[in-house]
């Protein structure tokens, strides 16, 4: 029953280094470290995300619903919590790991890139949040930064990562915490309506729009404007940049960008859409145009990624894993690698009473118990 979560069982380990090789830190937040590690056992790699059980005094119930979250979770386009251990004074998440580097990376090092690769994407993306929908779960924070390539793999899987601030669904509540990333928040949150699991919809239309030009469909150094535009739901599509883009495409983002909740496609209608369930996504090659935006509007010191996802794929290449896992067996899991399951404040963001300010080094979308 959707909001009717059972509190995962965590084991117990005298000394978690008895179990898992730790490697390299991969990501640090205020309260704790992901760390690059091995099982001694099966030679696995993951993603150990350590946490101070004294840093989540009074913050117990949003670890509790994020460890619980990604328990339930279980789907090949999502980040898997394989592990939950507790010891000494310490959590330890074991984590899937993910190897195959961010969205926009991939993309830019791409020579040919088209509609119908950006189609496919979209798919998997709405293919992963349909199933998390389905279980009740709203993920409230999508964006292409939570979005990481399973492996080197030329034709390799998206996988959804973050979900701190993802929520089940109560039938005997509503979601009304305004909460997201400016940029991606849909247009009920920030009228602080009460709001439902269509903003995940909406998030996926504006990374599809992004997919298809480079740049974001809403954008204002000043975020009262920046949120202005959102709650009209004002955005263009841009000549020259959308000229070459199908007018399937514009009308798929128009059903998902929609400002009525209430008329906006789910993801089982966006699936049907034919830009994504037929044959109107373009093989046009608009890498040229759309890599040479996402470099001019996504630079990396915009980002300010906490997980060092290029080391991780440096990492791996040096290890000689994660080239040609995908889909064969153990040799598969050791190519596998997870940024940090997170979510969090941001500029404008209003839960403030489960959020503090991240430092330089977080990005602005992790909780403060990372």
């Amino acid at each position: 029953m959707p909001g009717a979560v059972e509190r995962p069982s965590w084991k117990q380990a005298e000394d978690i280094r008895d179990i898992y090789d730790f490697r390299d830190v991969l990501g640090t937040g205020a309260f704790s470290e992901v760390i690059l590690a091995e099982d001694k056992r099966t030679q696995k790699m993951v993603a150990i995300k350590c946490i101070a059980k004294k840093a989540l005094e009074g913050k117990e119930g949003s670890m509790e619903n994020e460890i619980a979250v990604l328990h339930k979770i279980k789907h090949p386009n999502i980040v898997a919590l394989d592990d939950i251990y507790e010891s000494g004074g310490h959590l330890y998440l074991i984590m899937q790991l993910v190897s195959g580097g961010e969205l926009f990376d991939r993309i830019v090092e791409k020579g040919f890139y088209t509609e119908r690769d950006a189609s496919r994407l979209i798919f998997q993306v709405l293919d992963a949040v349909k199933y998390l929908h389905d279980l009740g779960i709203v993920h409230r924070d999508l964006k292409p930064e939570n979005l990481l390539y399973y492996s080197l793999d030329e034709d390799s899987k998206i996988m959804i990562s973050d979900f701190g601030l993802s929520k089940m669904e109560d039938p005997s509540s509503v979601l009304s915490t305004a909460c997201g990333t400016p940029g991606y928040v849909a247009p009920e949150v920030l009228a602080q309506k009460p709001y439902s699991k269509a903003v995940d919809c909406w998030s996926i239309g504006v990374i599809a729009y992004i997919l298809l030009c480079g740049y974001p469909p809403f954008y204002d150094e000043n975020d009262a404007k920046l949120f202005e535009q959102i709650l009209k739901a004002e955005y263009e599509f841009d000549s020259p940049y959308w000229d070459d883009i199908s007018d399937s495409a514009k009308d798929f983002i128009r059903h998902l960008m929609e400002k009525d909740p209430e008329k906006r496609f789910t993801c089982e209608q966006a699936l049907q859409h034919p830009w994504i369930a037929g044959d109107t996504a373009l093989d046009k090659n608009i890498h040229q145009s759309v890599s040479e935006q996402i470099k001019k509007n996504f630079a990396k010191s915009k980002w300010k990624q906490a997980f060092n996802a290029t080391a991780v794929v440096r990492h791996m290449r040096k290890l000689q894993l994660g080239t040609s896992q995908e889909g064969q067996g153990q040799t598969a899991s050791r190519g596998e690698l997870l940024a940090p399951a997170a979510g969090g404040p941001v500029a404008g963001c209003c839960c403030r009473d489960c959020c503090v300010e991240p430092s330089p080094k977080l990005s602005p979308s992790l909780h403060p118990q990372l």
